[in-house]
C-alpha cells in the first residue's frame, strides 16, 4: 500500500494478480503501449452537425472534433475502467474526467501551439460542452498567456542540468504520491485522454506515443474525412465518408476486451449522435430525428 493518497486518483484494490504484476514487468507506458486503428462512417454525424449548427450563431457551431470530445468524455464516465493510470507501480482510478488537446494559434509554419486541459463533468449537455471547448480554444489563441505557458516559459530559461533535476524531482514526487495538487491540476499531461485533431491541418493516419511524464493512459488522433469504399455483407460496394481515428492506450490499466468494447461503443455513439444527444425544438420541427427533449437534456447512460 502507498504511504500517501493521491489528489487525482484512488488506488484500485480489486485487481487480479496478473494485473498487479504488469506495472512491474512493464514499468514504462511505452513498454505496454497498444495501437488500434478505427474507421468511423461520418455521413450521418456530419449531416446531424450541419442541422445542429443551422439555427445557431457561428460562435456556437459544433464540429466533428467537438462531437468526438463529448463521446470520449461520456465513455470515460460510463466505462471508468479506461479512466485509470499507473504511478509508482500501482494502478489508480482517476477521480474525474479531464481531456487535453493542442490548438495552433495560427495555421501557419512556425506558429506556436497552445495546450488546453479541460474537465468534463458527467452528463454535461452537448451545447454547454461545445461552448466550453470553443471558449477555451479562443482564450488559448488570444494574447493572454495561460498559467501552464508561463510555467513552461520560466522553466525553459533555466540551465539544462537544473531543468533536468526539477523534472526528475517532479517524477519522483509523483511516484511517491506527494506531488502537490497545485502542480497536477493545471498540467495537461495529468489527464484522462490526450486528443489531437490532425484533420484540421489535413493530416491522417498518424499514431501518437504515450507520454512518460504525467498520467495519461489514452491518446486519440482524429484524421481528415475522406471517401472510402466498403464491401457490405451482400458483396455490394458502398462509398462512404470515413474518419480515421488512431488510438494508443496503456494495456496495464485494463484488458484488451474491455478497452476494445469501450472503443466500439464510442464508434456507435459517434456515428449515430441523433440517438443520444437531444436536439433543440427548432431542429426537431425541421424533421431531424432526436429525443423528445430540449437542448438542455443531458447525455443518457451508455
Amino acid at each position: 500500500m502507498p504511504l500517501f493518497r493521491r489528489c487525482d486518483g484512488e488506488l484500485v484494490t480489486d485487481l487480479s494478480d496478473v494485473r498487479r504484476m504488469m506495472p512491474y514487468l512493464m514499468p514504462r507506458r511505452n513498454d505496454s503501449v497498444v495501437y488500434h486503428a478505427m474507421q468511423m462512417k461520418v455521413s450521418k454525424a456530419s449531416a446531424w452537425i450541419r442541422e445542429y449548427n443551422r439555427h445557431r450563431p457561428r460562435r456556437e457551431h459544433a464540429t466533428l472534433f467537438h462531437l468526438g470530445l463529448c463521446v470520449c468524455a461520456k465513455l470515460l464516465h460510463d466505462r471508468p475502467g479506461v479512466n485509470r493510470f499507473v504511478s509508482g507501480g500501482r494502478i489508480y482510478q482517476r477521480k474525474g474526467v479531464w481531456i487535453s488537446f493542442v490548438a495552433k494559434k495560427l495555421l501557419a509554419d512556425g506558429a506556436p501551439f497552445v495546450t488546453i486541459k479541460l474537465p468534463f463533468p458527467k452528463d454535461e449537455p452537448f451545447g454547454e460542452c461545445v461552448q466550453r471547448v470553443t471558449n477555451a480554444v479562443l482564450e488559448g489563441r488570444s494574447d493572454r498567456e495561460l498559467p501552464i505557458d508561463s510555467e513552461v516559459r520560466i522553466l525553459t530559461r533555466l540551465p539544462g542540468p537544473i531543468l533536468r533535476l526539477i523534472i526528475t524531482a517532479a517524477r519522483w514526487l509523483d511516484r511517491l504520491n506527494v506531488l502537490p495538487a497545485a502542480l497536477i491540476e493545471p498540467d495537461p499531461m495529468f489527464t484522462s485522454l490526450f486528443a489531437a485533431n490532425l484533420g484540421s491541418i489535413s493530416g491522417s493516419n498518424a499514431f501518437h506515443h504515450l507520454y512518460e511524464y504525467g498520467t495519461c493512459s489514452l491518446f486519440a488522433v482524429m484524421g481528415e474525412v475522406r471517401k472510402t469504399v466498403f464491401v457490405d455483407k451482400g458483396g455490394a460496394l458502398d462509398v462512404s465518408d470515413v474518419l480515421d481515428v488512431q488510438w494508443t492506450f496503456d494495456e496495464r490499466v485494463n484488458d484488451g476486451y474491455y478497452v476494445l468494447k469501450t472503443l466500439a461503443i464510442g464508434q456507435q455513439l459517434f456515428e449515430n449522435p441523433e440517438q443520444w444527444i437531444h436536439l433543440p425544438n427548432a431542429l426537431k420541427e425541421s424533421g431531424v430525428r432526436g429525443a423528445d427533449a430540449s437542448d438542455n437534456a443531458v447525455l443518457p447512460q451508455a
